[in-house]
């Protein structure tokens, strides 16, 4: 048996495939993420009792938590690709950590507001952050793995969320929910600073792991110098396609993890513990979802698939779970909790892929851009769509709404077929 240990003659600590370590870092900053945005939710009764939040004031303030979120994802991207990866994640998480803090101490409205407001604007580099450190560390056919590895923290944060909060809240009351989540971001901050720098200069790589990324970065054209203006991102094809697919796809994302527990309430009359039980299922499906398509789709180009087919076909078949949800309203509770999980399952196994699709297409040096206006883009299309799905429900019920959010994945299935006739590394013209 291979020791997990390399004891090589240079100094330092030498870990064996210790790309697989950063990958499960970046999990956990993802599983924070998610924590810390789902604090406010699961404290909002209590928060309550001393801050009277009325329900539009409620909607108001997710709304200016999606707006920053939103701005930021694509400007987070930039500055992470201008201050580098390790400075730049940090940055971020220290920002939304403090932020997540913050809520603790507001005493009005407005104070909430502006503290959800601050949270949005760092937890809008979090995934670009994760996308560039990626593209920094793993060859072009482990990436969806990785990637995969990484977003199965937003579901561990989504199932972890509700009996940690309740615990904390239970142990002292709804403000040291912020205070003990946000100190866990900083915990991590120190973790990651400690760990992470490019495997060129990381302490802790092997020679031979730091050979190997660096040969097949080389062979897949990804680790080339640019130097491109962040406008000169919209002159190619390829990043319309995949701004246009994750405005669809996450529309239907942010329709199931906001409205799936006030369906359970509204529709299927379930109290508040009975929801926080079966809601679990979906979103741990979710996770299983994030973390299968990437091991598909990297033991697809170990069998000799090419990178288009071995992205492609899974998004296809994700795509075709998404209808899955027209099934729901007329269903019996447990088959409801099926079709929901089967579409959560679809979505993430989806998103998985599309983004690693920006590291597929576009070298390292921009993936952070290209992956935070992908996530800009995709947040203001969950805006529009609640706007839309709020009036559908209110005026003619849940029904068309599952509609709608079970078409839109196989429609940008469709899309991605004609817009990207093949998956493959975009030449950059330099004075682009």
């Amino acid at each position: 048996m291979v020791s997990t240990f390399d004891t090589e003659k240079k100094p330092g600590f030498k870990i064996r495939h210790f790309r697989w370590w950063i990958a499960i870092l970046l999990a956990l900053a993802t599983a924070v993420n998610y924590l810390d945005r789902q604090s406010l939710p699961i404290v909002i009764s209590e928060l309550r009792k001393v801050i009277p939040v009325n329900d539009a004031q409620y909607g108001l303030i997710n709304s200016l938590f999606l707006l920053a979120y939103g701005t930021m994802y694509a400007v987070g991207g930039r500055i992470i690709d201008v201050l580098g990866t390790r400075r730049g994640y940090a940055v971020m998480i220290i920002w939304w950590s403090l932020a997540n803090v913050m809520h603790g101490f507001v005493a009005s409205v407005v104070g909430l507001g502006v503290a959800r407001f601050l949270l949005g604007i760092g937890e809008g580099g979090g995934f670009p952050g994760s996308a560039k450190a990626v593209s920094e560390w793993f060859p072009k056919k482990e990436r969806s793995f990785a990637f995969g590895i990484f977003n199965t923290g937003s579901s561990l944060g989504a199932v972890v969320a509700p009996p940690l909060i309740a615990g904390i809240v239970g142990w002292q009351d709804w403000r040291w929910a912020f205070f003990v989540t946000g100190a866990l971001g900083l915990i991590w901050v120190i973790a990651w600073l400690r760990i992470y720098t490019v495997p060129s200069k990381n302490k802790y790589v092997t020679s031979d792991e730091k050979i190997y990324i660096e040969r097949e970065q080389a062979a897949d054209g990804s680790s080339a110098p640019i130097k491109l203006p962040w406008l000169s991102l919209f002159r190619f094809k390829n990043v319309w396609a995949l701004l246009l697919v994750k405005f669809l796809t996450d529309s239907g994302w942010f329709f199931f993890i906001f409205w799936l527990p006030k369906y359970l309430s509204d529709v299927r009359g379930l109290q508040i513990k009975e929801i926080g039980s079966y809601a679990i299922i979906p979103y741990a499906a979710a996770g299983v979802g994030s973390f299968l398509a990437g091991w598909i789709s990297s033991y697809m180009l170990k069998r000799n698939f090419s990178i288009d087919a071995a992205r492609k076909i899974p998004m296809g078949f994700a795509a075709a779970l998404l209808p899955a949800s027209l099934l729901i309203t007329g269903s019996s509770l447990s088959m409801c909790l099926v079709f929901f999980s089967l579409a959560m399952f679809g979505h993430q196994f989806w998103s998985t892929l599309v983004q690693t699709l920006a590291t597929d297409i576009f070298p390292s040096k921009v993936v952070g851009s290209v992956a935070g206006l992908m996530g800009a883009i995709g947040t203001y299309g969950a805006m529009l769509f609640s706007l839309i799905v709020g009036y559908l429900i209110q005026n003619s019920g849940y029904g068309p709404a599952f509609i709608i959010a079970g078409i839109l994945h196989p429609v940008s299935f469709i899309l991605l077929l004609l817009m990207v006739k093949k998956i493959k590394m975009q030449q950059i013209d330099q004075k682009s």
